[in-house]
């Protein structure tokens, strides 16, 4: 990934916070067939060790897991908050018309090897720990338990696990750091006057990544 020393963002808690809160990444592996890509769902899961690991499931029917197997090296990006910036909230445009416009974004990606897993105890294990990380958040939260114990069985007999032993990671959190004070202020004032709930994320981190 393109890092401008700038936009680099190495701190390990910052990154696996965007990967909690944007848990959908794009899983990236080469089969037979050239590139593969499909979203999927992950849980990190920290290790004493390590970079950590990510944990998520796919179905069977999903040709990419067979390319898998064997220790595969996988790429997956995690794409966090994004939003379009006009150069017209840039303070530079009125003293000298000098800007473009440009794109804001944190993205996280992940590189790591990965083992396959059919074992139905994992996966029932696995598909619960994901279940409830998200339905936690519910006033009336739902549990795998909750459907009859025969119909996960056959639904779990539809999907693998994959587990990914982390081997790098990168951080890039693109919010106007290489632009004068001046102008990051307009953009994050810029970004607030829009009103939107992605132009507010964006704002709030152009101010707390530039200093503001």
């Amino acid at each position: 990934m393109y890092q401008p020393p700038h936009h680099r963002e190495d701190r390990r808690e910052v990154q696996h916070a965007l990967i909690r809160s944007h848990p959908l990444g794009l899983l990236i592996s080469s089969g037979e067939g050239g590139l593969l890509a499909n979203p999927i769902p992950f849980r990190l899961v920290k290790t004493e060790e390590g970079l950590g690991t990510l944990q998520a499931h796919m179905a069977k029917a999903n040709p990419q897991w067979r390319a898998l197997s064997g220790g595969a090296e996988v790429l997956i990006v995690f794409q966090g908050a994004d939003h379009y910036i006009t150069p017209s909230w840039y303070e530079t445009k009125r003293e000298t018309g000098k800007v473009v416009p440009t794109w804001n974004y944190a993205i996280v990606q992940v590189r790591g090897t990965v083992r396959v897993i059919e074992d139905s105890q994992w996966l029932r294990a696995q598909v619960g720990r994901l279940t409830d990380g998200h339905e936690s958040k519910r006033m009336i939260p739902w549990a795998v338990g909750d459907a009859p114990d025969d119909f996960i069985s056959v639904q779990l007999k539809g999907i693998v696990g994959i587990e990914v032993q982390i081997t790098g990671i990168e951080g890039k959190w693109k919010v106007s750091q290489n632009r004068s004070e001046a102008d990051r202020r307009g953009v994050a004032e810029g970004l607030e006057a829009d009103g939107s709930d992605a132009a507010g994320v964006m704002a709030a981190m152009v101010r707390e990544w530039g200093g503001l």
